[in-house]
């Protein structure tokens, strides 16, 4: 049984591994299960065995990918040596994730008003996890003497999120949707960068 088991995981992986491929170079809605499905040399009756339907195997790629970064914010957790290594990092590993799966994210400038109710709470998992880091980047700090005492962390962070987040939005000529256009991106990233660099200032004595 344990056999059975592990052999259903690898084929599992192997379908979000290739679901991730198609999805980052043609978009959720240019990819159909049919496609999927020819990539694995598997029958479309055996994909759906393992995925009902394309948003859930969609989102199940998504929990893969948000895993992975979330692994790679633990991995940093208490390690940084300043306060501008920390917020960089969050800053720079974000942006990062969002250029090299840009197209896989057509999902959500699709169904941006009508997100499932699973895919609010992947975003939520992963903001926690950056508020952790950088919360507690601020709590070492503060600890070493290194900049002022900060009496909620928490709540800094998040209105700092809520700032950068804002800068993602405000480069977009035509506000009709809140998900950056690729071109952007850069443009983002360097704003978000100096923003750090002025709430970090703020914190030193």
């Amino acid at each position: 049984m344990a056999a059975v088991n592990d052999q259903q995981d690898i084929k599992r992986e192997k379908i979000l591994e290739a679901s991730h491929q198609r999805f980052l170079h043609y978009g959720y809605s240019k990819t159909t299960m049919n496609e999927i499905a020819g990539d694995l040399s598997m029958s479309k009756a055996l994909l759906y065995y393992y995925f009902p339907d394309k948003s859930q195997l969609y989102i199940a790629v998504m929990r893969k990918l948000a895993t992975d970064y979330l692994k790679t914010l633990e991995n940093r957790l208490n390690t940084f040596t300043n306060l501008k290594e920390a917020f960089t990092f969050q800053v720079n590993t974000h942006h990062e994730f969002i250029v090299n799966n840009y197209n896989f994210f057509d999902f959500f400038r699709l169904n941006e008003q009508n997100l499932p109710e699973t895919i609010w709470q992947i975003v939520s998992e992963v903001h926690s996890a950056e508020l952790n880091l950088l919360s507690n980047a601020i709590k070492s700090e503060v600890e070493k003497g290194a900049i002022k005492p900060v009496e909620n962390p928490d709540e800094v962070v998040d209105v700092l999120m809520d700032a950068l987040h804002g800068i993602r939005v405000g480069a977009i000529s035509q506000k009709k949707t809140n998900f950056p256009r690729k071109e952007h991106l850069e443009e983002i990233h360097h704003k978000k960068l100096l923003l750090l660099d002025i709430f970090i200032k703020g914190l030193m004595y």
